[in-house]
């Protein structure tokens, strides 16, 4: 398995008022410590702007590029994201980053709310996702659509109109699916031939029913602990390793587990202990 990081594991997210943001050099430092090869680069700021520093940053740890997530308005058809994507995707080439994930968002802070799309909005999001996929593609980045929850595509028929509408790859990220009411377990076995990344995250199925019905947000519910260590939760983490090893899956396995910190942990505490027990998890699974 090509096992990556990602620094939300450590509470660090673009959303504004989020909680306790880690400095990078903790982060990257135990993510080299517990054995990761590569990262995402988290949100703007946290990393160098330019692709070439951030590669040497993250060589100073021993890490490798994966790429990072991107969340652009791709519904209206009066913005267009295609500078934008330019601008990451110049980046993600010097940093010798392969995958860009993209997120349909909402156009507004946080993931708490969005918009319902009509057939023109959806029509000119499908057609965005084509044109997104092929400049990744010209410029040897593979391009996947991350279902999140408070984005345009967060539920499993949204979903299934992604499937069905554009040809862009997908990255499955199992806690985002399944707090969206989906079976991540479920997807990966009818849509293996089109997922082309993987974020690994557990989740307390009671609470993800309670972000559904709108007694809790989201934000307040990663805080409370939705997220679990792998192995931990009712995402079926086994199954769907299993499912995606048999169907030829050779792509980065990102541990991607929503966080919020109040306070500073103190050393070797904190979010790399869950990171740990993860890990120690797929590691089995392995074996």
């Amino acid at each position: 398995m090509r096992l990556a990081g990602a620094p939300i594991s450590w509470g660090v997210c673009e959303v504004p008022g989020w909680g306790h943001q880690l400095s990078p050099d903790r982060v990257l430092g135990e993510m080299a410590h517990v054995g990761l090869a590569a990262t995402e680069f988290g949100p703007d700021g946290f990393l160098p702007d330019g692709g070439a520093a951030r590669r040497q940053v993250l060589a100073e740890y021993g890490l490798a590029a994966v790429g990072g997530f991107v969340p652009l308005v791709l519904h209206d058809p009066h913005r267009d994201p295609t500078p934008a994507v330019r601008r990451a995707l110049a980046v993600f080439a010097e940093a010798k980053a392969t995958t860009l994930v993209l997120a349909a968002a909402a156009g507004r802070d946080g993931y708490e709310a969005r918009p319902e799309l009509d057939d023109a909005g959806w029509a000119t999001l499908l057609s965005n996702l084509d044109r997104v996929d092929a400049l990744a593609r010209d410029a040897g980045v593979t391009a996947t659509l991350h279902p999140h929850v408070g984005t345009m595509v967060e539920r499993p028929d949204e979903i299934d109109r992604v499937l069905d509408g554009s040809g862009i790859g997908l990255c499955l990220d199992t806690g985002h699916v399944l707090v969206g009411g989906g079976d991540p377990a479920a997807l990966a076995r009818r849509a293996s031939g089109r997922i082309r990344h993987v974020h690994l995250k557990d989740v307390d199925a009671a609470a993800a029913k309670r972000v559904r019905a709108g007694e809790i947000g989201y934000r307040d519910a990663v805080a409370a602990g939705m997220y679990r260590p792998l192995g931990a939760g009712d995402a079926g983490i086994a199954e769907i390793v299993a499912t995606l090893t048999a169907a030829g899956y050779d792509g980065w396995y990102v541990l991607e587990q929503d966080l919020v910190l109040d306070a500073e942990p103190p050393p070797d505490r904190g979010p790399v202990e869950q990171v740990r027990r993860s890990l120690d998890y797929l590691r089995g699974l392995a074996r």
